[in-house]
């Protein structure tokens, strides 16, 4: 089968490449692969920037932002069926036994393999997923829909789950990608009463789906300061919530500004950069800092009631979809700020008639 391969840990080693087709052993699933999204963690991973901690086995197949159809189902699992169309959380692998998978926060287990890093993932024709990962697609949702929900999961992990808006807050979002744009949406859902994004000048294009999507007030941090624009807002004190969505280590020190006395800061974005600046506003403002990492089962299936209800809106966020031998433009796209969201179409999916897609 075809599949997207990192084969070494340097700058550029990724290649479609045929390999061996995956089988569901016991206690597992095959699923066909439809649509599966691109992060920026693969753009890194494809550039050999991610931090020191998402390194990961090699040769692997990327992808963790699947959706797709059961095609067989292995000895012993149950309630599960071919033709289910699924998506798949992240979390490949956990332990199981550990009190955070005990009490139901496996996204935070020491010992758990994502999908891209260290198991093979989604951009490939096939994917083994044991049935906990599984969500069923609701049927007025489409697989590129579908393809987003992990994405929509770790924004509404970080605004929802860790930090909280309350009706009426002024939120601050670092970052016009996939994940700022996503917690934006989430943001506004909550009750912000104002928002405001900041980008730089390769984010035009994303600044301006921001403002389609609701976004009060959008700023090129390289033309306007942020902190004069916050300055002039609600009551002048700064932002009740910030949420660092760049995955650039610095974005942390504007943060600490932008964030009122007793505000909180959710950061999402991963810097593999080390700080050479004082955290010391953190104590003087008694600032809140949540660090948002993944997600949970209810985090998808309210992502996924999200969808079914037409309440966000993944077909602004979503540039363009490619083919896999189109994988370089694709993440080119979004490196260049061109589109919010790319995403891999597999051979699976071009089979099918549009009106499933």
């Amino acid at each position: 089968m075809k599949a997207l391969v990192k084969y070494a840990n340097t700058d550029g080693a990724l290649e479609v490449r045929d390999v061996p087709e995956p089988v569901a052993g016991p206690g597992t699933v095959l699923v066909r692969v439809h649509t599966v999204g691109v992060c920026g963690s693969d753009i890194h991973m494809w550039h050999n920037t991610q931090s020191k901690s998402s390194k990961g086995v090699l040769p692997v197949v990327l992808g963790h932002e699947s959706a797709g159809v059961i095609a067989a189902v292995g000895e012993g699992v149950t309630g599960w069926s071919t033709g289910d169309r699924v998506v798949c959380e992240t979390a490949a692998s956990i332990c199981g036994v550990c009190s955070l998978c005990r009490s139901g926060r496996y996204n935070l287990c020491p010992w758990r393999e994502g999908y891209g890093l260290k198991r093979d993932g989604a951009m490939a024709e096939y994917l083994v997923a044991e049935p906990r990962v599984l969500h069923r697609i609701p049927d007025n949702i489409g697989f590129e829909t579908a393809s987003m929900c992990e994405p929509y999961a770790v924004a509404y992990n970080a605004v929802v789950e860790r930090a909280t808006v309350n009706p009426g807050d002024l939120v601050v979002i670092q970052g016009a990608g996939a994940i700022g744009t996503l917690a934006l949406q989430i943001a506004i859902l909550r009750g912000a009463a104002t928002t405001v994004v900041l980008g730089t000048d390769i984010d035009a294009h994303r600044l301006d789906k921001a403002k389609q999507l609701g976004a009060d007030h959008v700023v090129d941090i390289t033309r306007q300061d942020p902190a004069e624009v916050v300055s002039e807002l609600h009551d002048g004190l700064g932002a009740d919530l910030v949420v660092d969505a760049t995955g650039v280590s610095a974005a942390l020190r504007q943060s600490m500004e932008l964030v009122r006395p007793a505000g909180a800061i959710a950061k999402v974005g991963w810097g593999p950069q080390p700080l050479d600046f004082t955290l010391d506003p953190l104590v003087k403002k008694a600032v809140t800092l949540y660090g948002c990492y993944s997600h949970t089962w209810s985090t998808w299936e309210n992502v996924l009631r999200l969808f079914s209800q037409d309440k966000l809106r993944p077909e602004l966020v979503l540039g363009g979809v490619y083919a896999i031998e189109q994988w370089e433009e694709a993440f080119s796209a979004m490196q260049q700020g061109h589109n919010i969201k790319s995403a891999l179409r597999m051979p699976f999916g071009t089979q099918t008639n549009k009106t499933t897609s």
